[in-house]
C-alpha cells in the first residue's frame, strides 16, 4: 500500500445556502430527511423497496451477491426493461399520455403516446427478429436524436438483444471500432440528420465504417429526410418498409436480472474503446429510483434532458429512467444556438417544459450569450433545474438559478458516470439545502468517501473520490476485457473500493465538491491544486464566460498554470484584462494559484459530449504536437488556439 500523504489543497470556499421551499417539500416525491439514515443502516432493504415498484416476471431470491469486484443484484429475479418502460403503463390513464414529444431542428415534430410507443417498439422488435437477431446478439445504433433511436433501444431490450448506441457525431473509424468490438450483426442508422442547419450524412459515414466490419449482415436505414444515399441490395433495408408488414404483437423476453441490457463505449480519445456493460435489473432499479426522486417527476411534468441519447445521460435520463416512471419526455434534435441563441428557451415555452437538465458547459455558453435570450421567453412553467457532465462552478450555478429558474426552482447538481449508470451524488430537491457548486450528498443507499493515497478517509478536505459499497446501476465489466475492468476501476486501494478517477473534497457539513479528474490535479511549488477551483475563480469574474486551466512544465515551480479564457460577448480583450484576471484569482484563492499565462479564445475545444479537452490544451501550452482530435466538436478551434498561443 502507498504511504499516506495529504490530499488535494482546498482553495475555494462557498457559504451561500439555498433551502428547499416549503411548498416544494410538501409535495415532493421524497421529503423525509430520515431516508438517508434508513438507507445507510440497511442499503439492501432500501434498494429492494425501490425494486418492488417495478414489474418482475419472477421475484428475486437475494438482493445482492457481492464477490468483489463483481456484484449481482436481485439474484434470480426476471424482468424486462421494455415492459417496465411501456407495458406496465398501458392499463390506466398513462396509456394515452404523451411518452415522447419530439421536435427536429428544422421544426418538424411528432408526439408518441405510451400506447403508440409500445406499438412501434413491438413492431421493430419483430423486424429485428426477422433479421435473425436473438437474445444476446448485439445491435449497433448510429442515429440522430430522433424517436426511432429510443424505439430501437426498447425493441432490443424487448427481445433480449444488447444495444450499443454510438453517438451520431462519431467518425467512421470510431463507429467501426465499436461495431467490431461488440461483434454486432445489425446496424441501425439513418440517411442523415441535422445540426446547426447542416445535413449530417450518417449513412455515408456508416458505409465507410462497414468496409472494415464484416460482422454486420444487415443495415436498417431510417428515412429522416430525402438525403441522397447509396443502397447495397440484400444488406440495406428501409426502416419504414420493414415496419409496414411487422406485427405489433411481440411478447417480451423474460431477462435474468444480470443479463446484459446494453454496451456503451466511453469517449476516450486514445487506446481501445472501453465497452461499459450494464445489466438489466440493477440498472433499471437505479435509473428508476434516481429519476423519480432527483427530478421529482409528477404526471403533469414535461421533462427535458438535453443530452444526446448517444451518451449515458441519454440512456438513463432520456429513455430508461423517465419512461419507467411514466413521464412525458421532450427530445430536441438540434443545437442550442440554431437558428438563434434563444432556441432552447423558445422550446421550453412552446412545449411547457417543467424540468430542465443540462450540462455546465451549456450553462456557461448561455451566460456568454447574455440574459436577453432567456428573457425573451416565458419560462414560468419551469419548476426544477439540473446539471450534469462535469463540476459546475458557483457563478454558473447562480446564473442558472437566477435567470433560468427565476430564483424559485431548486437546482440539482448531479455527479455520476457512464460506469455508475445512475446518479450517485446529488441533492434531493425536497430535502437538501444546496450550495452553489456542490453536488451535496450521496443518493440514499450510495456510500461515498474522500480518501488519501493510502485509502484513509479524509473527513474534511480534498482527496480522491471513492465509492465504498456496491450500488445497483454499477457496470458489470468492460466488454470482453474483465482484466481491464479490474485494473481500471478497482485496483487503486483494494478490489472492494471503486475509484472513479475524480478528485473531491468534503466540507464541514459533509457536502461533496467535485474537483474534476485527478489527472487535472497540478503540483505547483509543492501545492496540489485542482484546476476546477482555479477555473471557478476565473469564471467568477464578470467578464469571463468560460475557462480551462492546464499545467505546463516550469523549471522552478515544477508546474505553472496556463489559463484559456473565453470572455463574454462584447468584452474588450487586452493586457489590462489579463492582469485583472490574474489578480482576481489571487484575491479569490491565493497567490499560489495565480496563472502564469492567460490566453483568450472565442471557443474552447470540447468533445461532442461537451467536455473541455484539457489534454489538447496541455499539448498547446507545452508546445507539443497535437494529439488525436476525432472527438472534437470543432477541430478548427484547436488549430486556431495553437496559433493564438504561439502568438502570445
Amino acid at each position: 500500500m502507498p504511504t499516506s500523504r495529504p490530499g488535494i489543497d482546498v482553495l475555494l470556499h462557498e457559504d451561500r445556502v439555498f433551502r428547499p421551499g416549503r411548498n416544494f417539500t410538501a409535495g415532493a416525491n421524497q421529503g423525509d430527511p430520515a431516508i438517508y439514515g434508513r438507507a445507510a443502516r440497511d442499503p439492501e432493504a432500501f434498494w429492494a423497496s425501490m425494486a418492488r415498484e417495478l414489474t418482475w416476471s419472477r421475484p428475486w431470491k437475494k438482493v445482492l451477491e457481492w464477490t468483489p469486484p463483481h456484484a449481482r443484484w436481485f439474484v434470480g429475479g426476471r424482468l424486462n426493461a421494455s415492459v417496465n418502460c411501456l407495458d406496465r403503463h398501458l392499463g390506466g390513464a398513462t396509456r394515452n399520455k404523451a411518452a415522447i414529444i419530439w421536435e427536429g431542428e428544422p421544426g418538424d415534430d411528432r408526439t408518441l403516446t405510451y400506447a403508440q410507443l409500445h406499438r412501434e417498439v413491438c413492431k421493430f422488435a419483430n423486424v429485428l427478429k426477422g433479421l435473425g437477431v436473438a437474445k444476446g446478439d448485439r445491435v449497433t445504433l448510429y442515429l440522430p436524436l430522433i424517436p426511432e433511436l429510443a424505439i430501437a433501444m426498447l425493441a432490443c431490450a424487448r427481445i433480449g438483444a444488447v444495444h450499443s448506441v454510438v453517438f451520431g457525431g462519431f467518425s467512421a473509424e470510431s463507429l467501426r471500432d465499436r461495431i467490431n468490438d461488440a461483434k454486432s450483426t445489425v446496424l441501425v442508422t439513418a440517411d442523415g440528420g441535422y445540426r446547426r442547419g447542416a445535413q449530417v450524412p450518417l449513412k455515408r459515414t456508416a458505409d465507410e465504417a462497414l468496409h472494415g466490419s464484416p460482422c454486420v449482415r444487415h443495415v436498417v436505414v431510417v428515412r429522416r429526410d430525402n438525403f441522397p444515399i447509396d443502397v447495397q441490395e440484400g444488406r440495406d433495408h428501409w426502416w419504414h418498409r420493414l415496419m409496414q408488414h411487422a406485427s405489433a404483437d411481440c411478447p417480451a423476453e423474460a431477462m435474468d436480472s444480470s443479463d446484459m441490457l446494453y454496451i456503451l463505449y466511453t469517449s476516450g480519445t486514445t487506446g481501445k474503446p472501453k465497452g461499459i456493460v450494464h445489466g438489466t435489473g440493477g440498472y433499471m432499479v437505479g435509473a428508476f429510483a434516481t429519476a423519480r426522486w432527483v427530478f421529482d417527476l409528477k404526471p403533469p411534468d414535461v421533462y427535458w434532458c438535453t443530452a444526446d441519447i448517444g451518451w449515458v445521460t441519454g440512456h438513463s435520463y432520456v429513455v430508461y429512467g423517465p419512461l419507467a416512471n411514466g413521464a412525458t419526455v421532450f427530445i430536441y434534435e438540434g443545437a442550442p444556438d440554431w437558428p438563434d441563441r434563444g432556441r432552447f428557451w423558445e422550446l421550453c415555452h412552446k412545449h411547457g417544459v417543467t424540468i430542465f437538465y443540462t450540462a455546465p458547459t451549456a450553462i456557461r455558453a448561455f451566460m456568454r450569450w447574455g440574459i436577453e435570450w432567456p428573457a425573451k421567453h416565458d419560462l414560468s412553467r419551469l419548476r426544477l433545474l439540473g446539471s450534469v457532465g462535469e463540476p459546475i462552478n458557483p457563478e454558473a450555478w447562480m446564473w442558472y438559478h437566477k435567470y433560468i429558474g427565476g430564483e424559485r426552482c431548486p437546482v440539482v447538481d448531479t455527479w455520476w458516470q457512464t460506469e455508475t449508470g445512475m446518479i450517485m451524488i446529488t441533492p434531493l430537491p425536497g430535502i437538501t439545502p444546496t450550495k452553489p457548486g456542490s453536488a451535496t450528498r450521496p443518493f440514499p443507499g450510495v456510500s461515498a468517501e474522500v480518501l488519501d493515497d493510502a485509502g484513509k478517509v479524509i473527513k474534511h478536505g480534498g482527496g480522491y473520490l471513492a465509492i465504498t459499497r456496491p450500488w445497483p446501476g454499477m457496470l458489470q465489466t468492460i466488454y470482453g476485457d474483465d482484466a481491464r475492468y479490474l485494473q481500471t476501476y478497482w485496483s487503486r486501494w483494494d478490489n472492494k473500493t471503486y475509484f472513479p478517477g475524480d478528485g473531491a473534497r468534503r466540507d464541514r457539513q459533509g457536502y461533496f465538491w467535485l474537483l474534476g479528474r485527478v489527472d487535472d490535479v497540478l503540483n505547483v511549488a509543492g501545492h496540489r491544486i485542482g484546476t476546477m477551483e482555479v477555473e471557478s475563480a476565473l469564471v467568477d469574474h464578470p467578464s469571463v464566460a468560460e475557462a480551462a486551466v492546464v499545467g505546463r512544465t516550469h523549471e522552478l515551480k515544477g508546474q505553472a498554470l496556463a489559463a484559456f479564457v473565453t470572455p463574454k460577448d462584447g468584452i474588450t480583450v487586452d493586457t489590462r484584462l489579463s492582469d485583472e484576471l490574474k489578480g482576481h484569482v489571487v484575491k479569490k484563492i491565493g497567490a499560489l494559484a495565480r496563472p502564469d499565462d492567460i490566453i483568450f479564445t472565442a471557443e474552447l475545444p470540447k468533445t461532442r459530449s461537451g467536455k473541455i479537452m484539457r489534454r489538447l490544451l496541455k499539448d498547446i501550452a507545452e508546445g507539443r504536437t497535437l494529439g488525436d482530435m476525432t472527438t472534437l466538436a470543432d477541430p478548427s478551434v484547436i488549430h486556431a488556439l495553437k496559433q493564438k498561443y504561439q502568438e502570445e
